[in-house]
């Protein structure tokens, strides 16, 4: 198990590194929510005209112990950037890369209430871009000589109410995945019923996040979270959840489950937490 001490000397270690501005960590231990056997996911916020890949796999070997590859910015996709997996004292060690200036870039788009979602490996309904600016408000700074990360958290603390509105607004997304859902349920078709529904049911969490004012970074846990949320999501988490878990074979089934979607509990520009 590696302990605070030594992840506080990794991250210097890191941080000494060309090109790396600063290091955070990330995830559900920076959130508070992880298990013993969870990951550490460092962010490595990084200038890309300087950055000393090199010397990132020779820190990565004496660490790990053996040879580790790092993944340069762009290798993981268009949006998971890069970065590297490592074993340390048994546990496992995410080292995940963030280009500084487009996670300022994703911080003002947050600002004005613009987002989108986009095709990645490993992100069922599509990365959500202002998810940098959200690890960037809720990470919990290790080395931050320069003030990056401060400066970025400033940009989007408290949630920006724009982007909390905007949110809202794309909800009309919702009904338009279930209604087209339905020519799908009266053929039968159980796998494009259950890849519209959980498109739908994840838009609705994400609006839900966006009320309650809180970061959401990726679909893990997503809609179980809405109901620990402080904001009345009128059992939005325990419908989801049943409709999903079996959303029928036969016509009439399938049906149902999107009938019963219809009336899952939305946020509306009113609510708040």
């Amino acid at each position: 198990m590696i302990g605070a001490r030594w992840l506080q000397e990794m991250a210097g270690q890191l941080a000494a590194v060309d090109g790396v501005l600063a290091v955070a960590l990330g995830g559900s231990r920076a959130r508070n929510t992880h298990r013993p056997d969870s990951d550490v996911d460092l962010g490595l916020y990084y200038e890309r005209e300087t950055l000393d890949l090199g010397a990132l796999e020779d820190l990565a070997r004496r660490w790990a112990g053996r040879r580790v590859e790092v993944a340069a910015p762009g290798s993981w996709g268009p949006w998971v950037d890069g970065g590297a997996w490592l074993t340390v004292n048994g546990t496992d060690v995410d080292w995940i890369l963030r280009d500084v200036e487009r996670v300022r870039e994703q911080c003002h788009r947050a600002r004005r209430g613009q987002f989108g979602f986009h095709a990645q490996a490993g992100h069922p309904l599509g990365f959500l871009d202002v998810a940098y600016a959200g690890e960037a408000a809720t990470a919990v700074p290790l080395v931050d000589a320069g003030g990056v990360l401060a400066g970025l958290r400033e940009l989007v603390t408290p949630y920006p109410e724009a982007l909390r509105a905007a949110m809202i607004d794309n909800l009309w997304q919702v009904d338009f995945f279930l209604d087209g859902a339905l020519k799908g349920a009266k053929r039968g078709d159980a796998a494009y019923v259950a890849l519209s529904a959980s498109h739908a049911v994840l838009l609705v969490a994400h609006a839900w996040h966006a009320a309650a004012g809180e970061w959401a970074t990726n679909e893990k846990g997503l809609t179980a979270n809405v109901a620990r949320l402080a904001i009345e999501s009128h059992g939005f988490a325990e419908i989801a959840t049943r409709s999903l878990a079996y959303v029928g074979r036969r016509p009439a089934e399938l049906v149902s489950t999107l009938t019963d979607l219809k009336t899952i509990p939305r946020p509306t520009g009113d609510v708040r937490a």
